[in-house]
Protein backbone atom coordinates (compact mmCIF):
# COMPACT_ATOMS: atom_id res chain seq x y z
CA UNK A 1 0.00 0.00 0.00
CA UNK A 2 2.81 2.41 0.87
CA UNK A 3 4.45 1.75 -2.48
CA UNK A 4 1.23 2.74 -4.26
CA UNK A 5 1.12 6.00 -2.27
CA UNK A 6 4.79 6.68 -3.06
CA UNK A 7 4.20 6.09 -6.78
CA UNK A 8 1.26 8.54 -6.76
CA UNK A 9 3.52 11.13 -5.14
CA UNK A 10 6.26 10.56 -7.71
CA UNK A 11 3.70 11.24 -10.45
CA UNK A 12 3.05 14.71 -8.98
CA UNK A 13 5.14 17.84 -9.45
CA UNK A 14 6.91 17.34 -6.11
CA UNK A 15 10.63 18.16 -6.17
CA UNK A 16 11.30 15.19 -3.87
CA UNK A 17 9.35 12.43 -2.12
CA UNK A 18 10.31 11.02 1.28
CA UNK A 19 8.64 8.34 3.39
CA UNK A 20 8.75 9.37 7.05
CA UNK A 21 8.42 6.54 9.57
CA UNK A 22 9.56 5.28 12.95
CA UNK A 23 9.15 1.65 11.84
CA UNK A 24 12.19 -0.32 10.69
CA UNK A 25 9.86 -2.76 8.93
CA UNK A 26 8.32 0.05 6.88
CA UNK A 27 11.73 1.63 6.27
CA UNK A 28 13.18 -1.66 4.99
CA UNK A 29 10.20 -2.25 2.70
CA UNK A 30 10.36 1.32 1.35
CA UNK A 31 14.10 1.14 0.74
CA UNK A 32 13.58 -2.15 -1.11
CA UNK A 33 11.33 -0.49 -3.69
CA UNK A 34 13.69 2.49 -4.03
CA UNK A 35 12.10 5.15 -1.85
CA UNK A 36 13.94 7.80 0.13
CA UNK A 37 13.27 7.18 3.83
CA UNK A 38 13.56 9.45 6.86
CA UNK A 39 13.59 7.74 10.25
CA UNK A 40 11.76 9.72 12.91
CA UNK A 41 11.07 9.50 16.61
CA UNK A 42 8.34 7.15 17.84
CA UNK A 43 6.67 9.61 20.23
CA UNK A 44 4.95 11.90 17.73
CA UNK A 45 1.31 12.77 18.44
CA UNK A 46 0.39 13.05 14.74
CA UNK A 47 1.61 12.93 11.18
CA UNK A 48 2.03 16.70 11.29
CA UNK A 49 4.57 16.36 14.11
CA UNK A 50 6.39 13.58 12.24
CA UNK A 51 6.60 15.62 9.03
CA UNK A 52 7.93 18.59 11.01
CA UNK A 53 10.83 16.47 12.26
CA UNK A 54 11.80 15.74 8.65
CA UNK A 55 11.57 19.45 7.85
CA UNK A 56 13.92 20.16 10.76
CA UNK A 57 16.30 17.39 9.66
CA UNK A 58 16.60 18.99 6.21
CA UNK A 59 16.74 22.61 7.36
CA UNK A 60 13.78 23.57 5.18
CA UNK A 61 12.23 27.00 5.78
CA UNK A 62 10.68 28.35 2.55
CA UNK A 63 9.64 25.08 0.91
CA UNK A 64 6.09 23.87 0.47
CA UNK A 65 5.56 20.58 2.27
CA UNK A 66 2.74 18.20 1.30
CA UNK A 67 1.78 15.47 3.75
CA UNK A 68 0.23 12.48 1.98
CA UNK A 69 -0.80 9.78 4.42
CA UNK A 70 0.33 6.21 3.90
CA UNK A 71 -3.23 4.85 3.84
CA UNK A 72 -4.21 6.77 0.67
CA UNK A 73 -3.07 4.41 -2.13
CA UNK A 74 -5.54 5.91 -4.64
CA UNK A 75 -4.69 9.58 -4.06
CA UNK A 76 -4.52 11.33 -7.46
CA UNK A 77 -1.28 13.11 -8.31
CA UNK A 78 -3.48 16.05 -9.33
CA UNK A 79 -4.66 16.38 -5.72
CA UNK A 80 -1.07 16.68 -4.51
CA UNK A 81 -0.45 19.44 -7.04
CA UNK A 82 -3.73 21.19 -6.26
CA UNK A 83 -3.20 21.34 -2.50
CA UNK A 84 0.35 22.67 -2.93
CA UNK A 85 -0.88 25.39 -5.30
CA UNK A 86 -3.40 26.61 -2.71
CA UNK A 87 -0.43 28.00 -0.77
CA UNK A 88 -0.05 30.59 -3.54
CA UNK A 89 -2.70 32.49 -1.61
CA UNK A 90 -0.75 34.78 0.73
CA UNK A 91 -3.05 34.30 3.74
CA UNK A 92 -2.83 30.49 3.71
CA UNK A 93 -0.62 28.97 6.41
CA UNK A 94 -1.88 25.50 5.49
CA UNK A 95 -4.10 23.99 2.81
CA UNK A 96 -6.21 20.88 2.41
CA UNK A 97 -8.94 19.42 0.21
CA UNK A 98 -12.56 18.39 0.62
CA UNK A 99 -15.24 16.54 -1.31
CA UNK A 100 -19.06 16.54 -1.29
CA UNK A 101 -20.75 14.07 1.05
CA UNK A 102 -23.23 12.02 -0.94
CA UNK A 103 -25.04 9.95 1.68
CA UNK A 104 -26.63 10.45 5.09
CA UNK A 105 -24.74 7.43 6.42
CA UNK A 106 -21.41 9.02 5.53
CA UNK A 107 -22.49 12.33 7.05
CA UNK A 108 -23.37 10.58 10.32
CA UNK A 109 -20.22 8.45 10.48
CA UNK A 110 -17.39 9.58 12.80
CA UNK A 111 -14.95 8.08 10.29
CA UNK A 112 -16.03 10.77 7.82
CA UNK A 113 -14.48 14.05 8.98
CA UNK A 114 -16.64 17.05 8.13
CA UNK A 115 -15.37 20.57 7.37
CA UNK A 116 -17.12 23.94 7.30
CA UNK A 117 -15.52 26.96 5.61
CA UNK A 118 -16.04 30.71 5.48
CA UNK A 119 -16.96 32.52 2.26
CA UNK A 120 -13.29 32.89 1.27
CA UNK A 121 -12.74 29.13 1.49
CA UNK A 122 -10.85 29.04 4.79
CA UNK A 123 -11.71 26.41 7.39
CA UNK A 124 -13.94 27.43 10.29
CA UNK A 125 -13.77 24.00 11.92
CA UNK A 126 -13.53 20.26 11.38
CA UNK A 127 -15.45 17.58 13.27
CA UNK A 128 -16.30 13.91 13.32
CA UNK A 129 -19.82 14.95 14.27
CA UNK A 130 -22.32 15.95 11.55
CA UNK A 131 -21.72 19.67 10.91
CA UNK A 132 -23.41 21.90 10.13
CA UNK A 133 -26.50 20.68 11.97
CA UNK A 134 -29.32 21.04 9.43
CA UNK A 135 -32.00 22.78 11.43
CA UNK A 136 -32.95 24.43 8.14
CA UNK A 137 -31.80 22.03 5.41
CA UNK A 138 -30.80 23.05 1.92
CA UNK A 139 -28.61 26.06 2.62
CA UNK A 140 -25.13 24.51 2.66
CA UNK A 141 -23.25 21.75 0.90
CA UNK A 142 -21.98 18.96 3.14
CA UNK A 143 -18.23 18.47 2.77
CA UNK A 144 -15.93 15.68 3.92
CA UNK A 145 -12.28 16.37 4.59
CA UNK A 146 -9.68 14.61 2.45
CA UNK A 147 -6.63 13.79 4.57
CA UNK A 148 -3.94 15.62 2.62
CA UNK A 149 -2.18 18.74 3.87
CA UNK A 150 0.16 21.36 2.45
CA UNK A 151 2.19 23.57 4.75
CA UNK A 152 4.57 26.47 4.48
CA UNK A 153 7.65 24.99 6.15
CA UNK A 154 8.19 27.84 8.60
CA UNK A 155 4.52 27.84 9.64
CA UNK A 156 4.64 24.06 10.14
CA UNK A 157 7.58 24.45 12.50
CA UNK A 158 5.68 27.13 14.42
CA UNK A 159 2.65 24.84 14.63
CA UNK A 160 4.50 21.93 16.23
CA UNK A 161 6.02 24.22 18.84
CA UNK A 162 2.52 24.25 20.33
CA UNK A 163 1.28 21.28 22.37
CA UNK A 164 -1.79 19.34 21.20
CA UNK A 165 -4.85 21.40 22.08
CA UNK A 166 -7.93 20.11 23.97
CA UNK A 167 -10.10 20.13 20.85
CA UNK A 168 -7.50 18.20 18.85
CA UNK A 169 -7.24 15.59 21.59
CA UNK A 170 -11.02 15.32 21.95
CA UNK A 171 -11.73 14.84 18.23
CA UNK A 172 -8.38 13.20 17.37
CA UNK A 173 -7.97 15.64 14.48
CA UNK A 174 -4.50 17.16 14.21
CA UNK A 175 -5.56 20.09 11.99
CA UNK A 176 -7.60 21.56 14.84
CA UNK A 177 -4.35 22.60 16.55
CA UNK A 178 -3.65 25.01 13.70
CA UNK A 179 -7.07 26.63 14.02
CA UNK A 180 -6.74 26.72 17.81
CA UNK A 181 -3.58 28.85 17.62
CA UNK A 182 -4.94 31.10 14.89
CA UNK A 183 -3.34 29.66 11.77
CA UNK A 184 -5.39 29.66 8.57
CA UNK A 185 -6.26 26.55 6.55
CA UNK A 186 -7.32 27.07 2.93
CA UNK A 187 -9.82 24.44 1.80
CA UNK A 188 -10.82 23.65 -1.78
CA UNK A 189 -13.05 21.00 -3.28
CA UNK A 190 -10.76 18.50 -4.99
CA UNK A 191 -10.71 18.75 -8.78
CA UNK A 192 -10.34 14.95 -8.89
CA UNK A 193 -12.17 13.24 -6.03
CA UNK A 194 -10.06 10.39 -4.58
CA UNK A 195 -11.63 7.19 -3.29
CA UNK A 196 -11.71 6.91 0.52
CA UNK A 197 -8.51 5.88 2.27
CA UNK A 198 -7.89 2.55 3.97
CA UNK A 199 -9.07 2.40 7.59
CA UNK A 200 -10.59 -1.08 7.74
CA UNK A 201 -10.23 -4.52 6.15
CA UNK A 202 -13.30 -3.71 4.04
CA UNK A 203 -11.59 -0.54 2.79
CA UNK A 204 -8.50 -2.57 1.88
CA UNK A 205 -10.57 -5.13 -0.03
CA UNK A 206 -12.31 -2.34 -1.96
CA UNK A 207 -9.02 -0.63 -2.87
CA UNK A 208 -7.47 -3.93 -3.97
CA UNK A 209 -10.46 -4.48 -6.26
CA UNK A 210 -10.06 -0.99 -7.71
CA UNK A 211 -6.35 -1.50 -8.30
CA UNK A 212 -6.98 -4.88 -9.95
CA UNK A 213 -9.56 -3.30 -12.26
CA UNK A 214 -7.11 -0.63 -13.42
CA UNK A 215 -4.21 -3.02 -14.09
Amino acid sequence: MIQHVWERCLASDAASVTIATDSKEIADAASAFGASVAMTRSDHQSGTDRIAEVVQQNGWRNERIVNVQGDEPMIPASSINQVAQLLDEPDADMATLAAPIDTDDAFASPDCVKVVTDKAGFALTFSRSPIPFARRPGHMDRLRHIGIYAYRAERLLALVEEPPCPLELTESLEQLRALYIGQSIRVAVANEIPPPGVDTQEDLDAVEALLDSTN
